[in-house]
């Protein structure tokens, strides 16, 4: 056997070790957390404002520390901005990651020299705990494709500011650096569709091993290959091309798309990466969810979904999450944030160890008539459909249509782009809807009483999502397209991509 994959089963089997030994003491490990995040902000800013002096116990903290958006934070983080020292965080942020905003604009995220290397850590634990369970190894030997940001960073007040898929290049380990593609140089590029043709001429004849990316975009890079290659599969181009990690989005909506034009399966690995942390990673190729990386530097808080927006939701540490029960996620990190709520859904799976899955987002659902209906019902509905009949979706999202003709109920507008079209599109649209109604009970009512009629589907002509997302300078990277909105303002700009007969 080669030496590089030998070398990484044994590390792999420590490696899991380590963390099967975390997972076994959780709630002592997220308050010894939670001790050493209060001690170490004292001095700060932050932490004088907030009484973190006298906090003993959790009880004191949450009534001392809000919960808070980013715009709550902003002042503290305009500050941290502007090079101010001990704002959030003991000293100035390492980084600031850039993001993009729905209501803040662009965001900077503090990354601390202390909550840096969690970031690492965990890319690198989610890739040995596949090699320990797996005994699958030989693709550290090949070529490592990472489809992200730029890694050119630009300074603010004295701090690297950039991307965070960006910043983490920085920090790819030297004995993976030959590995590594694509070349610094092109990953450089900031033009999206430029990069993806350079990143395809650079790997055509390399042999691929493992690719990493947010799905749509690697579905962008496969079809440029296929393409570059008179249409041949994947894995006629990268023969031994055999683990696909990502994250970002759900999966499954890809998957039937990405698996025709590898023409092979192939493992995969789901991670739950953010600017404000690592969060969790698939450990595991038999257990659905991913695993609450426990090892973070956060100490992590829930508090329900659907009393979410309440006065003073109920707030709880992660001993006393509940499986099954939809929770919005809420982080304290050794980068400064503080009862941050990071904007996602989650619901756990199992306790021991802690598994999870992404839901959906706070802000991202449709509660026009009290339904409530969230991400996780919506694909769940149209996937259980396609997949059934055999139907391949490219991408889709949905937006209520409150304002109708004289006579007419409001409903859900469904704007899917297609692989293949179904034969019979009302069918199809029935059977979506029933779906989506056992899903969500307020949905049911709703149909049911009358209240909003079944949804419609709008299909899209190919690339429309690409050509969106390009309109508006998010092609690419770590953007991405929400799947449900409350409100039209994604909707109105796609009717311009509905097909002819469907406009």
């Amino acid at each position: 056997m080669r030496i590089k994959p030998a070398l990484s089963k044994v590390y792999a089997a420590y490696i899991a070790g380590k963390i099967k030994k975390w997972h076994s003491h959780a709630a002592s490990l997220q308050q010894a957390t939670f001790r050493y995040l209060v001690k170490e902000a004292r001095n700060t800013a932050f932490g004088k404002d907030h009484g973190f002096e006298a906090i003993q116990t959790y009880q004191d903290f949450r009534d001392r520390v809000p919960v808070r958006d980013y715009e709550a934070l902003r002042p503290y983080i305009d500050r941290m901005v502007a090079g101010e020292a001990d704002v959030l965080w003991k000293n100035k942020p390492r980084y600031l990651a850039k993001t993009s905003g729905t209501t803040s604009g662009v965001k900077y995220i503090p990354i601390s020299g202390d909550s840096m290397p969690h970031h690492i850590r965990a890319a690198r634990n989610a890739l040995l705990m596949y090699i320990h369970e797996t005994g699958k190894a030989d693709f550290v030997a090949g070529k490592m494709i990472f489809l992200q940001g730029s890694p050119v960073l630009s300074k603010k007040n004295g701090i690297d500011v950039g991307r965070l898929s960006g910043i983490v290049a920085h920090y790819v380990p030297g004995y993976l650096q030959r590995n590594r593609m694509p070349s610094y140089e092109v990953n450089c590029i900031e033009d999206w569709e430029e990069k993806v043709d350079a990143i395809v001429e650079e790997t055509l004849r390399e042999n691929m091993t493992l690719i990493s990316g947010i799905p749509p975009w690697v579905q962008m890079y496969f079809d440029r290959l296929s393409a570059r290659s008179n249409g041949k599969q994947i894995k006629d181009i990268f023969p031994n091309f055999s683990l696909f990690v990502y994250g970002g989005v759900n999966f499954e909506p890809y998957r039937l798309k990405l698996e025709q034009i590898i023409g092979k399966q192939v493992d995969s690995i789901e991670t739950y990466p953010a600017s404000e942390g690592f969060i969790a990673f698939q450990d595991s190729q038999t257990e659905k969810g991913m695993l609450l990386n426990l090892d973070a530097g956060i100490f992590y808080e829930f508090i329900p979904a659907d009393e979410f927006f309440n006065e003073n939701p109920t707030r709880i540490p992660l001993e006393e999450v509940r499986i099954g029960e939809n929770y919005a996620l809420v982080l304290n990190t050794n980068a400064g944030l503080w009862g941050y709520s990071i904007g996602d859904t989650v619901r756990f799976l199992s306790k021991d160890p802690y598994r999870l899955v992404v839901t959906g987002r706070i802000k991202h659902f449709i509660s026009a008539f009290g339904e409530h209906v969230i991400a996780e019902e919506v694909e769940e509905a149209l996937l259980s459909v396609a997949l059934r009949e055999e139907i391949r979706i490219t991408e889709f999202t949905v937006a209520p249509r409150v304002q109708t003709s004289a006579g007419e109920l409001p409903y859900h507008e469904w704007f899917i782009e297609f692989e293949t079209m179904p034969s019979d599109m009302d069918k199809f649209r029935r059977e979506v809807d029933q779906a989506l109604q056992r899903q969500n009970v307020y949905y049911y009512d709703l149909i049911q009483g009358k209240i909003l009629q079944p949804l419609q589907i709008r299909p899209l002509q190919k690339g429309a999502f690409i050509e969106y997302m390009k309109s508006r300078g998010k092609l690419g990277g770590q953007n991405k397209v929400p799947r449900l909105s409350n409100d039209r303002e994604i909707a109105d700009k796609l009717e311009q991509y509905c097909l002819p007969s469907h406009a």
